[in-house]
């Protein structure tokens, strides 16, 4: 692990390396990476409309990401352990790059050959499950935990901004026009993947020089069985999840029976984990109450923020008649928010500790949630951006600070468990809400939608009808993300103030 001294930091071969730099470095790759978790939210209608597949199919973009993603990060605790940080960093660089590239280059849209752009998004979601993590893993060991809320506060640039400017940065890249080796790309859903494809080629050439070693290595053994049921459990729940948009909750092949056995898969690996010696994934932090709770707070957030920012774009379009670039302008405030708040909340942790921000950001969640669950389609757009704006408020001042005392409530050598554990959390809630809310609206704007003869005998009736049948649905997705922030509020009550590092000890079990 690196020592800080007062001229250099060393890397655990004893070798001096400029922590800005590779912590900029991480940053800058880890975005590009994040910011694909997102990107595809005001792309969705160009995405529908080139494949010819409804809103459902469309969504498997982020779904599959998110549950590729949800599966990986529990893995993530292991590799940082065996292997070198800069190597996997490389590797999770190269795989993101090519993950990306296939997305890119998939064959012309048509239903065919939607599996191979799907393949470059789970591609993509693995990448990110490994760097993602580990990031925060490598900002614990070289950081103090005097300075836990800067640092976390830095990643909240990539963990929560990233996310949150994806609409406005695709919005703002669909509207220009591209030409690559002498093929005009004009509007068209490929050109979000080039910047980001820019950014991962100059950190892969700059990684050998810049990254070091900062983690720990040990020779561990990997637990097959913990392995097989990490993929199983986590991927079949998540699976029956992302099936829930086009198959319905009444199917029991894909969606009951996956998530079912999901779950049995799930207890018997937390089951394993907590008997074995040297375990895949030490779950005994979430003996820890504080850890346990921040990380539930952490979980609902996301669902809050990610039910809305999936949705929201949809609707400023269909319903508003807006333009991706449109739509994702609309966003931008919030996004600029979220950034400014990120590294303020951070600091401010490290002041006041993590209830008092948690109570008061989760509390302005909460409100500037309810006013979508009454959203109409002469609903000015600027009511709807600050709106938008307080949300990532309140999301910006629960986020980061709720990772930095999860942190904090660990020792420093569970920081890879701990870490693991609660971005798994926070993915597998994000691929839920998002299948969840994508089902619930999908399910009422169909069951809503007027007769079909309509559209030829009365346009206009069946035009006002379709727009009442889609804000029907939006305004069910829009009250479970409410549901979301209040429940985040009331877990919040029962978070300790500041909070010093503590040891897996008897004292420090809930």
């Amino acid at each position: 692990m690196a020592e800080v001294e007062k001229a250099q930091m060393l890397d655990t071969h004893g070798k001096p390396f400029n922590r800005g730099a590779m912590v900029l470095l991480i940053l800058i790759a880890t975005f590009a990476g994040m910011l694909m978790q997102t990107v595809l939210g005001t792309t969705l209608p160009a995405l529908m409309k080139d494949y010819n597949i409804t809103m459902a199919t469309a969504q498997q973009a982020t779904t599959w990401f998110l549950l590729a993603n949800g599966v990986m990060v529990p893995v993530s605790a292991y590799l940082a352990t065996k292997f070198s940080t800069r190597k996997l960093y490389m590797v999770a660089f190269l795989a993101l790059f090519i993950g990306i590239l296939i997305s890119f280059s998939a064959p012309d849209p048509k239903p065919s050959t939607w599996w191979i752009f799907l393949a470059g998004r789970i591609i993509q979601a693995s990448a990110v499950g490994i760097s993602m993590p580990l990031m925060q893993v490598v900002f614990v060991n070289i950081y103090t935990p005097k300075e836990m809320g800067k640092a976390m506060g830095m990643a909240g640039l990539v963990v929560g901004l990233a996310p949150a400017v994806g609409p406005t940065f695709a919005g703002w890249i669909l509207n220009q026009n591209h030409v690559i080796l002498g093929l005009t790309l004009s509007n068209s859903w490929r050109t979000i993947f080039l910047l980001p494809l820019v950014v991962l080629g100059l950190a892969l050439l700059a990684s050998p020089f810049i990254l070091h070693d900062v983690l720990p290595n040990r020779n561990v053994k990997l637990d097959i069985i913990s392995f097989v049921e990490t993929i199983l459990g986590f991927g079949l729940f998540l699976l029956g999840f992302t099936n829930v948009a086009s198959d319905g909750w009444g199917n029991l092949t894909t969606v009951i029976a996956p998530i079912v056995a999901g779950i049995v898969i799930i207890i018997l690996f937390a089951y394993r984990q907590l008997h074995m010696e040297k375990p895949f994934l030490d779950l005994r932090v979430f003996k820890i109450k504080q850890f346990t709770l921040t990380t539930i707070v952490t979980a609902l957030i996301m669902m809050a923020m990610m039910g809305v920012e999936m949705m929201l774009p949809l609707y400023m379009q269909e319903v508003h008649g807006l333009t991706a670039l449109q739509s994702g302008l609309a966003l931008l405030p919030g996004a600029l928010m979220m950034g400014i708040m990120s590294p303020i909340s951070g600091m401010a942790y490290d002041k006041v500790g993590a209830r008092r921000l948690a109570l008061v950001g989760a509390t302005i969640l909460t409100i500037g949630t309810l006013p979508f669950m009454f959203l109409t389609a002469e609903t000015s757009n600027i009511y709807i951006t600050v709106l938008y704006a307080v949300r990532m408020f309140g999301v910006a001042m629960v986020f980061m600070p709720m990772t930095a005392s999860a942190m904090n409530a660990l020792p420093r050598e569970s920081a890879a468990d701990g870490t693991a554990s609660n971005n798994t959390a926070r993915q597998v809630a994000s691929a839920v809400v998002v299948a969840l809310l994508s089902s619930v609206a999908q399910n009422i704007i169909t069951n809503s939608e007027p007769a079909k003869h309509l559209k030829v005998t009365n346009p206009l009736q069946y035009a006002d009808k379709m727009i009442t049948a889609m804000l029907n649905g939006y305004h069910a997705s829009f009250m479970l993300g409410t549901v979301f922030a209040l429940l985040a509020l009331i877990i919040a009550m029962f978070l300790q103030g500041k909070h010093k590092p503590r040891d897996l000890a008897k004292e420090d079990v809930a």
